[in-house]
């Protein structure tokens, strides 16, 4: 039973991790159109900004955490404005676009191993607190993957909420093609969703880089356990996104009770399967 409820409280901490993820990606997603699945490098390239900003010039990890944020918001709007407004201007099938997204996670990729070199990167010297709670046993990263979801989450939700640009961001989200009759400018929104979603990728990066290491391959997971959150949430739905990364951390953690661990990552597709079967829509996505 002590071994059960560890694996939920792990579950449940992944599961914080994954849906900040989908937020990021659900955001832009559910914006633009756009299968951005180059979000993944671009999540890794974060993690070798701060790691470089910390160690290499030695700021404050604090200073580091912002300068990776700052850098991703500048990428995310750049990859938008380079690569898929082009192909959306000429009006090409969502498939072009998703070949170009994968494309680009090629070439961001081989970048990050050309720059900062193949191995993995630490952060060494920062050391985080180890909490007792009962028989289950969780560290200082572990608390701030939980409170970077509840405090990004709840700041996107206001933002989004009360905010006029937020609304207008709900209002493409809803309808694009109503969104440009009532005036809204789609393509300064655009802007916008890729440079915040690309910006909340930057904190978990960082804290995975905190708790394991950076490699150049590691968006890859990132992005697709992003991708499979929104799917599963409902596409159109950042609580939704909250909900399917939740469900997925506590059925990774769940599953290893029963399963060996090089079986893990066929969990999010057991998942997703069961999802897509059942409800296709999603969660807490609409059918249309």
């Amino acid at each position: 039973m002590d071994l059960l409820l560890q694996l939920l409280v792990n579950g449940f901490i992944n599961g914080c991790h994954y849906a900040l993820l989908g937020v990021g990606f659900g955001l832009i997603f559910a914006t633009t159109q756009v299968v951005h699945f180059a979000y993944g490098p671009i999540y890794a390239l974060t993690a070798y900004i701060a790691w470089y900003t910390a160690t290499a010039l030695g700021a404050p990890l604090w200073l580091a955490v912002l300068i990776a944020a700052a850098a991703a918001a500048v990428i995310g709007p750049v990859t938008y404005l380079g690569v898929y407004r082009p192909f959306q201007r000429r009006q090409s099938s969502d498939l072009v676009i998703l070949i170009a997204s994968l494309g680009l996670l090629i070439v961001i990729e081989n970048l990050i191993g050309i720059l900062f070199g193949a191995g993995s990167r630490v952060i060494e010297g920062v050391n985080f607190s180890v909490f007792l709670w009962g028989p289950v046993v969780f560290t200082g990263v572990h608390v701030w993957q939980v409170a970077s979801l509840a405090v990004i989450g709840g700041a996107l939700f206001l933002f989004l909420r009360y905010t006029r640009f937020g609304k207008a961001i709900l209002a493409m989200t809803d309808n694009p093609e109503m969104a440009r009759i009532v005036g809204i400018d789609t393509r300064r929104v655009s802007i916008a969703v890729f440079a915040i979603g690309s910006a909340v990728a930057a904190a978990p990066a960082v804290l995975v880089l905190l708790k394991d290491s950076a490699t150049p391959h590691m968006g890859f997971h990132a992005v697709f356990m992003a991708f499979v959150a929104v799917v599963i949430g409902g596409i159109g739905s950042l609580r939704g996104a909250v909900l399917g990364g939740m469900l997925l951390g506590l059925a990774e953690g769940v599953g290893l009770w029963g399963i060996p661990t090089e079986w893990q990552s066929s969990i999010a597709f057991i998942v997703l399967f069961v999802v897509i079967l059942l409800r296709p829509q999603g969660l807490l996505g609409q059918r249309t």
